[in-house]
């Protein structure tokens, strides 16, 4: 017993110092990055705003949100606190200006995350379908999976097709480099990450998991997983150059050992710091590979630093 209340302590101690680090390295100098006063009043359709036809697909500073359908997985005030990573549905994110969903799915068609469920996957898809019919002109990055642990969804592909057949981008190396007005009117690159069955192929409707990477580091300390995304940031290509979609989250997760194992209080540790990560991105000389940058609980000031910085990339 005295062993493990010690550890604990480390462990509470451990985070406080990687707290203060980056406390530290944000109070070290001016937080400002290209684009990062860059203000837009309609985030609903902020791609809009920008100039279509000069927006490269491989431009975009994607503001994603990690385990989007988990606003109402799980029982409210039980389990829930233990899975949940987004307050709002997926209607209200994109309206938000989210533009990559993360989707994880069971056998039976149903959200899940781990052992706890949410809702049938229908109303996600509605969800989207609804916020289409409401824009023109913003594309989305819809990742869907299945679930580590269960089994694929029988005809997935089938049924992702038929629902989103008439707003999908097929599967192409050449949309990296197209913009954003030769991709319309199809607006949603439907990556499908099934566990056992065929991944889509080459010309598909769907996109197959190689083409949305990332590199997940399963941590509460926050520092180290500021670091880590950045180590592994600097290793991928830049944008211009590569034909895959990389994405860095800017969260900490629960460990089963600390005590603290409720979501939120656990990523507030790092949801402060997403604008650092973007300057050091840049400082570091690696903001050419900044891409998909997702996050737990989104809010308008982590959409707002996005779309600055694709503005910004825009105008050179």
């Amino acid at each position: 017993m005295g062993a493990f209340f010690s550890k604990q302590v480390e462990r509470r101690k451990a985070i406080r110092t990687q707290k203060k680090l980056l406390c530290d390295l944000k109070d070290k100098g001016s937080a400002d990055f290209p684009g990062c006063d860059h203000f837009v009043d309609d985030r609903k359709n902020w791609m809009s705003t920008l100039a279509l036809d000069k927006l490269h697909v491989n431009q975009i500073v994607w503001p994603g949100t990690h385990d989007s359908a988990t606003n109402k997985i799980g029982i409210p005030f039980i389990s829930r606190p233990f899975a949940r990573t987004q307050s709002l549905s997926i209607y209200k994110q994109l309206v938000m200006g989210t533009r990559v969903l993360d989707i994880r799915v069971q056998k039976d068609g149903r959200v899940c995350h781990g052992i706890l469920v949410s809702c049938n996957v229908d109303v996600v898809i509605n969800d989207v379908k609804k916020f289409l019919s409401e824009t023109q002109s913003e594309i989305i990055i819809l990742e869907i999976r299945t679930e580590f642990g269960h089994d694929d969804p029988p005809d997935f592909d089938k049924y992702l097709e038929n629902q989103l057949g008439e707003y999908l981008i097929h599967q192409d190396d050449s949309v990296f480099n197209k913009t954003v007005a030769e991709l319309l009117p199809k607006r949603v690159i439907c990556v499908w990450k099934p566990r056992k069955s065929p991944q889509p192929k080459h010309g598909s409707p769907l996109w197959s998991a190689g083409y949305l990477k990332d590199n997940w580091v399963d941590t509460d300390l926050p520092e180290t997983k500021f670091e880590s995304n950045m180590k592994h940031l600097s290793e991928q290509p830049p944008v211009t150059t590569r034909k895959y979609f990389y994405r860095v989250e800017n969260t900490v997760t629960p460990q089963a050992d600390n005590p603290v194992v409720c979501v939120k209080p656990v990523t507030n540790r790092i949801r402060p710091y997403s604008r650092l990560f973007i300057k050091e991105c840049i400082g570091r000389g690696h903001g050419d590979r900044l891409q998909i940058y997702s996050t737990d609980f989104i809010d308008e000031d982590f959409v707002d630093a996005c779309i600055g910085l694709t503005n910004a990339r825009i105008e050179g």
